[in-house]
């Protein structure tokens, strides 16, 4: 399955897909209808799915307009139809859905927002993560709580470590520079942000990463770690009191 980058406003990254194998074209999360419809225009593609992981509006909002102009199959969470139109594809938590010879699981993931899904297409190896699970990071607590979002995330940090992960934000450089206040001693972290810091300097993308580079590396999936409790006095707490206290740092870091 061939991933494409699309960049839109001034961090997001929309996803363009295409299964060699039926000639199927998907986009994920896609904020901006101009920047998609160029690319496809670009390769001569036509549009069959639309996956939307929740429901802001920087990853739906031209959602409708690419319905409209190539008459896709909107798939979403059933959690969100409500805030969701015009969806085709309703699914819930251990769903799967068919995208041309691929077959992608649903994993239900609030945390950021309540009706929040993940994406993972099995055979691929792929992750679309939405603005759950980042880069060295993750997302807000905006509709859930930290109990929510450390299940969430201990869902995602269990795939293979050889899944590629796409998130929704070019986000990387900055969750790392706070990454690096709670877990100073981790030397994959170090290493990962001088790769981090070449890819930017060429204004390259930081994506995807994989899931075995996040368990490395991102202090988010590693509240059982015991150096990471050490680093912000919490030896020994219960990791979900550990991730919140993470989550409030960050919310207040400056860095």
């Amino acid at each position: 399955m061939e991933v494409i980058l699309v960049p839109a406003f001034a961090d997001n990254y929309i996803y363009v897909l295409r299964d060699a194998a039926s000639g199927k074209v998907g986009v994920v999360d896609p904020g901006d209808a101009a920047p998609v419809q160029a690319e496809l225009d670009r390769r001569g593609w036509s549009l069959t799915h639309i996956f939307l992981t929740h429901h802001h509006d920087d990853h739906i909002g031209g959602a409708a307009a690419l319905k409209e102009r190539y008459r896709a199959s909107v798939v979403g969470a059933r959690a969100d139809a409500h805030r969701i139109p015009g969806m085709d594809v309703a699914l819930s938590d251990g769903d799967r859905t068919v995208f041309g010879e691929q077959t992608a699981r649903v994993f239900a993931v609030p945390g950021h927002t309540s009706g929040h899904i993940a994406f993972w297409f099995e055979a691929a190896e792929t992750l679309f993560s939405g603005d759950t699970l980042f880069s060295l990071g993750c997302g807000r607590l905006f509709e859930g709580t930290a109990a929510q979002m450390w299940d969430s995330l201990q869902s995602l940090r269990a795939l293979t470590d050889q899944t590629r992960v796409y998130c929704g934000h070019e986000y990387t450089q900055s969750n790392g520079r706070f990454a690096l206040t709670v877990d100073p001693a981790n030397a994959a972290l170090h290493q990962r942000m001088e790769e981090v810091a070449e890819l930017r300097e060429r204004n390259r993308p930081t994506l995807p990463t994989t899931i075995g580079m996040e368990r490395r590396t991102n202090p988010f999936l590693r509240a059982d770690d015991p150096g990471v409790q050490a680093a912000i006095g919490m030896d020994g707490a219960p990791p979900v009191e550990v991730f919140a206290e993470l989550r409030r740092r960050k919310d207040h870091f400056r860095g």
